[in-house]
């Protein structure tokens, strides 16, 4: 079995782990605003999750030669130690959970603030409880400024929303009167003539002019096209999905760490501590199974007022499959080195991975066109944000410390 041991290592693992998490977010951002249905995508996504867990336990969990107190991963998986498993799959259930919520918290407040909201929560709470649980390791007089620089980039990220979702309103109010100020509802017919589809756009066969990033006309085209409709609709359900996100990814760290540490003592006498690859093997297939069976449910019995699908026509849904995989495996590799990161120089410094916001927000900027044509006042309220979050990650790794076996 392959340990992470130093603490350059540990960072270059969080470093990489940084990208991987920034990134896939953006991918199924991407299929969602061409009109792939969230099912459909989700499922895919889960499939290749659960098989990097498989690839890095069958790998790095099998270097070398098994040792009595470090078992591989294949000797582990007959040990009596079902506590530290329950433990495991616990954090994969509630990671599956959050992930699912942000999938669609995505379309109605957009990548950037919902990734900063999500991982700023993490850290707030997540990293307070690794503190605890890894004995103090991290130096506290770094580690808790870094937790306040992220809380007040949850505020800034509330309000670059709010922001932002003011200038769109305006930016809606030139083309329509019908637009109702708050949480009413717009009359879009009017405004969706010029944009109207004719055809199936999910399949790409018919071409609509694109207008320019961050006008009227281009949010209307985007309305069209995604399969998540947010015209009409309250923000606060995409705000309320992003807290609840949030909430879940403060705790699937901490679970995981008393999965591999056993600080609660569940363990029985002799019985070695979970390795961090059987672990994460437990973590993901307990992710993997909420996953289908929630998003199954959700093909015959959609939310949100999406269009009720089926399990065949799912499997014949391949527009757009091939980037669900890639972002499977880029959130599954990238939580599996953020854990053999965290073993090494602690779960708490390991948070600093909650830096992705910064990588999905360049995606969403270039990509996405998010925050185009704004208001000064959003562009203040972006930048204090970004600038808030860098310097927290940078406090937060600068805190690391080194776990003693």
């Amino acid at each position: 079995m392959y340990l992470v041991e130093s603490k350059g290592g540990a960072i270059f693992c969080m470093l990489l782990s940084l990208f991987f998490l920034g990134t896939w977010p953006a991918i199924l951002t991407l299929l969602e605003r061409r009109g792939r249905l969230p099912q459909h995508t989700y499922l895919d996504y889960s499939i290749t999750n659960l098989l990097a867990a498989v690839i890095i336990a069958l790998t790095f969990g099998q270097i070398g030669a098994s040792k009595p107190d470090e078992p591989n991963f294949i000797t582990q998986l007959s040990q009596d130690n079902w506590p530290s498993v329950l433990f495991a799959m616990a954090g994969g259930v509630v990671l599956s959970l959050g992930n699912l919520s942000t999938q669609y918290a995505w379309a109605f407040v957009g990548l950037s603030v919902t990734e900063v909201v999500t991982s700023s929560l993490t850290v707030v709470i997540g990293t307070t409880l690794n503190y605890f649980l890894d004995d103090r390791i991290n130096n506290a007089k770094i580690l808790f400024p870094g937790v306040g620089c992220f809380l007040i980039a949850v505020i800034l990220g509330s309000a670059v929303h709010s922001s932002n979702a003011s200038d769109n309103r305006a930016k809606l109010s030139t083309l329509s009167e019908s637009y109702k100020d708050g949480t009413g509802t717009i009359e879009i017919s009017e405004l969706q003539e010029s944009v109207q589809k004719k055809g199936d756009l999910e399949g790409g066969s018919v071409r609509v002019d694109k207008a320019k990033s961050g006008t009227a006309n281009f949010l209307i085209e985007l309305e069209n096209r995604r399969s998540i409709k947010v015209f009409g609709k309250s923000t606060a359900i995409g705000l309320g999905l992003t807290f609840f996100a949030g909430a879940c990814f403060s705790l699937f760290s901490p679970a995981f760490n008393l999965a591999t540490n056993d600080q609660w003592h569940t363990l029985e006498a002799g019985v070695p501590h979970l390795v961090v690859y059987t672990a994460f093997f437990y973590f993901s297939v307990s992710c993997f199974v909420l996953a289908i069976i929630l998003n199954i449910s959700f093909l015959y019995y959609p939310v949100l007022n999406l269009p009720r699908t089926s399990f065949k026509a799912y499997l014949n849904d391949w527009n757009g499959r091939p980037w669900a995989f890639l972002a499977g495996l880029l959130c599954g590799f990238g939580n599996g080195l953020q854990f053999m990161g965290g073993q090494a120089a602690g779960y708490a410094a390991a948070d600093a991975v909650q830096a992705l916001p910064l990588v999905s927000t360049f995606w969403g900027i270039l990509f996405f066109g998010e925050y185009r044509k704004s208001s000064k006042k959003t562009y203040i309220l972006l930048v204090s944000m970004l600038f808030m979050f860098i310097v927290a990650v940078g406090v937060l790794m600068a805190s690391s410390g080194h776990r003693k076996n």
